[in-house]
């Protein structure tokens, strides 16, 4: 297998849960490497979903150790609630989880000013899902945040805690007119899930270092969608973590020489969840049918997501940002009942035509989108496993696809079941 890297090439939700599970009992480590809980990766095991916000979803597969790396900002109180609920699942999490002790924390104060911050905005809003996610990494970049590795001397941590939330509390009361938090409350969940979390944590580029010195097989996972990335997303309207390839090793510690291949996945459609430019956005009956029959709302939030024709414009780009060579179509099934199907391979905006993404939220906002009609096959995918099985149409569309993106289609995913995969190429 080597190394690989998983990432999204739109605004998330695009199945890397799924393929990630997949791929991992090919893997010795899989390792998220950013975001927080505000992702959510649903994989089915033993027939049932699965939501992961924190855990890697190689979590689910047995012999698979699973890091959580210092990129991630991680809520231990979230965390420990889905430890519980994964195991309440069946599925193993003990000596198979370790957690970098570098990884910063989100912490009540943290989703406290989000949600203050977001009601002030009103209409002008990001959308984000209050999890705390964006101050937690802004208290990292201005070096008041608190790593998670300081709660395993946890008198220590307090101190450091209870300076943190005065000045948050200070926040809130003076900016915002909210009651403060309480901070022994606080202090007191923390407490005890650190003493839950604490035998996981670790130095882990050491351990994916030495790991990787000596041949093992590790699978990198992203979360969200690189049009999400907080450098080449389609900023403000962004999460506050490098979703792209190019986050691996500041997320991690590994070096960039040792990253290896990087397979993009992508909708046959897509989606996105909260504020921000769209330009192939549906608001008909077709967005309907295919947030219906591709079950289109958030793992995290529950929220419908907004749906729209395949974006190639978009998707060169996110091939571009991240050196991609092989994508991973997903949902193709959505698309069985169209008998035409639009793809979009250009803008127009302010009367000129581009294949090129604009790099400012503006000029995406006034993008046109350039449809070409292609047919649809008018047949139900969902139980082929093999190319020949596919429709001749379904299979057109897909090599309009890798043509159009420059990149090789190494396979296909025609419904939520893990085995519900068609496999043009070796994967891995």
């Amino acid at each position: 297998m080597s190394n690989v890297v998983i990432v999204g090439t739109q605004w998330g939700d695009e199945g890397k849960g799924k393929i990630t599970n997949a791929l991992a009992s090919c893997a010795d480590f899989v390792v998220r490497f950013q975001g927080g809980a505000n992702a959510g990766h649903t994989v089915t095991v033993n027939g049932e979903p699965i939501v992961f916000h924190l855990l890697p979803s190689g979590i689910s597969v047995p012999g698979v150790s699973c890091i959580i790396g210092s990129g991630v900002v991680i809520d231990p109180l979230a965390l420990v609630e889905e430890i519980d609920r994964v195991r309440g699942a069946g599925i193993s999490v003990g000596d198979n989880l370790l957690i970098d002790v570098g990884a910063h924390m989100v912490l009540p104060y943290h989703k406290a000013v989000e949600a203050a911050e977001e009601e002030r905005l009103g209409k002008s809003a990001i959308g984000t899902t209050r999890r705390g996610i964006g101050p937690t990494y802004a208290d990292r970049i201005s070096r008041t945040g608190l790593p998670i590795g300081l709660m395993a001397s946890f008198d220590d941590f307090r101190a450091r805690f209870t300076a943190a939330a005065e000045r948050k509390n200070e926040i809130l009361e003076r900016l915002y007119g909210r009651e403060p938090l309480d901070v022994g409350e606080m202090l007191d969940q923390l407490e005890a899930a650190a003493k839950r979390l604490s035998p996981h944590f670790a130095d882990t580029p050491d351990i994916l270092r030495g790991a990787l010195d000596q041949g093992r097989n590790v699978l990198f996972e992203g979360a969200q969608g690189t049009l999400l990335d907080i450098a080449f997303g389609t900023y403000p309207f962004v999460t506050s973590s490098y979703t792209s390839a190019t986050g691996v090793s500041a997320g991690t510690g590994v070096p960039p020489r040792m990253v290896g291949d990087i397979i993009g996945i992508a909708k046959a459609y897509v989606t996105r969840v909260g504020a921000g430019p769209f330009p192939t956005e549906l608001f008909d009956s077709n967005a309907e049918i295919i947030r219906d029959r591709g079950a289109e709302r958030g793992s995290t939030t529950g929220r419908p997501r907004r749906c729209g024709w395949l974006d190639m414009v978009a998707l060169r780009y996110a091939v571009a940002v991240n050196g991609i060579r092989r994508l991973i179509v997903t949902k193709l099934d959505v698309l069985d009942t169209f008998e035409s199907i639009p793809i979009c391979v250009a803008y127009e905006i302010d009367g000129r035509r581009t294949e090129t993404f604009p790099r400012t939220v503006d000029e995406l906002e006034r993008a046109k989108p350039v449809f070409e009609e292609f047919p649809g096959w008018a047949t139900d995918t969902s139980g082929a496993r093999t190319e020949e099985a596919l429709p001749d149409n379904a299979m057109s569309y897909l090599r309009t696809i890798a043509d159009m993106a420059g990149v090789e289609v190494a396979a296909v995913s025609v419904g939520a079941a893990a085995h519900a995969v068609v496999e043009f190429a070796q994967i891995l």
